[in-house]
């Protein structure tokens, strides 16, 4: 298997799907992920999939591109039996495929979207992107009832699945695995992505994605402290802009405190904050410069994150928290794991891999390799697949290789 190459299909009649939930250019995860996974089922498949998006209170406003074909206004719930409709009426979609979240949906936990999956008459494939441990009876009885109108269930993770399972009781022939989709990118160094930023050869920390509390990045920050004595070169970039949830609510107040720890520690040389929401051309270039990935959130019960796939994803060396995702991924050597809140932690790890660049390239390899079951072409061939399950056709023949 070499680095970049792609899939190829040979295909007859793989059923057209249409697709729900928010799409840029509104500024969250699932945006971004269903944005990718449309662009890459149609890029591997040859088809042209409709979207209906969700809309916040307030992004009524925005404009979409054509492949919008119905919009949902997520406080509205006639909006959904309207969409219900149009999804049952639409002669060119066999089914559905809806990506998860549960603030995503009106109606409390989201239970409006009950209302919209009831009334198909077509094929409902769930991809569930959050899954707790501990769900309340709330939580436990729409989930119950979203998968009893959904004809499959896909879970981001291995364990996802198992609590899916165990938890909530879900039929286990209706779950299917298929990992958070990453870009398919060489295995390569960082010199050449670290000279078009101008910053030499200096040691590249990065954390990406939309800026809230519950990132942890205060102690990545403090952690800084005690990196930069053995490794003065070291540049830590905070990569994103405040969620925008989070600024509606506060404002910049979160974003400002951590300005504010910079300052006091004397770390302006060693830490920057890029204040911009970043597409994915940008967010690959900084990603290819850095030589340690690092992840300091601190809720435990978190199932997926798209920037630990993506950094998977590009071969970095990753220091995280033991969130549920980052245990499995970074299982078998495939990273390192620190305790929550642990700033010490944090500092001993990435010194460790700022020290041996073996070890920092042995990790680097070991989570390439188990990434590639995650490159957005494979993960359009197992939704292929899936979908063909639901409705069959002539079976999907593949040549060449992801």
């Amino acid at each position: 298997m070499t680095a970049g190459s792609v899939k190829t299909l040979r295909i007859a009649g793989v059923p057209r799907s249409l697709f729900l939930g928010s799409y840029p250019p509104r500024e969250c995860g699932i945006a971004t992920f269903t944005r990718d996974v449309v662009t890459a089922f149609d890029s591997g498949f040859g088809t042209h999939s409709g979207v209906i998006a969700v809309d916040e209170p307030g992004g009524e406003v925005r404009t979409y591109g054509p492949e919008v074909i119905a919009r949902i206004r997520q406080n509205e719930r006639g909006d959904y039996l309207r969409a219900a409709r149009t999804i049952s009426e639409d002669p060119a979609a066999e089914l559905l495929n809806v990506q998860h979240e549960y603030g995503l949906f009106g109606g409390e936990l989201g239970e409006w979207l009950v209302d919209l999956m009831r009334t198909l008459i077509k094929p409902v494939v769930l991809t569930l992107h959050t899954v707790l441990p501990e769900p309340d009876e709330k939580m436990l009885a729409i989930t119950e009832r979203l998968c009893r109108y959904s004809a499959r269930v896909v879970a981001l993770s291995e364990t996802g699945r198992d609590l899916l399972e165990r938890i909530f009781g879900i039929d286990p022939q209706k779950l299917r695995v298929i990992h958070h989709g990453v870009p398919s990118v060489p295995f390569q160094g960082t010199e050449a992505a670290k000279a078009s930023f101008g910053i030499g050869q200096r040691q590249v920390i990065s954390t990406f994605g939309l800026i809230s509390r519950g990132k942890g990045l205060e102690y990545a920050i403090e952690a800084m402290r005690a990196v930069v004595k053995r490794h003065p070169e070291a540049l830590y970039l905070i990569l994103g802009e405040t969620h925008p949830v989070v600024r509606r609510q506060e404002g910049e107040s979160y974003r400002e405190s951590l300005q504010e720890m910079v300052r006091g520690f004397g770390l302006q040389y060693n830490v920057q904050l890029v204040d911009k929401y970043m597409e994915s051309e940008e967010l690959l270039s900084y990603l290819a410069a850095t030589d340690i990935y690092l992840t300091p959130y601190l809720n435990p019960t978190q199932i997926v994150s798209g920037t630990l796939a993506y950094a998977m994803g590009c071969g970095k060396a990753i220091v995280s928290t033991p969130y549920l995702y980052a245990k499995e991924l970074l299982n078998f050597g495939r990273g390192f794991i620190v305790p929550f809140r642990d700033a010490g932690a944090i500092a001993e790890n990435v010194i460790a891999l700022l020290d041996d660049p073996a070890l920092r390239r042995a990790t680097e390899r070991r989570a390439y390799r188990f990434s590639r079951q995650m490159t957005w072409p494979h993960v359009a061939i197992e939704y292929g697949r899936l979908f063909s399950e639901l409705i069959p056709r002539s079976p999907i023949e593949l040549v060449g290789t992801a």
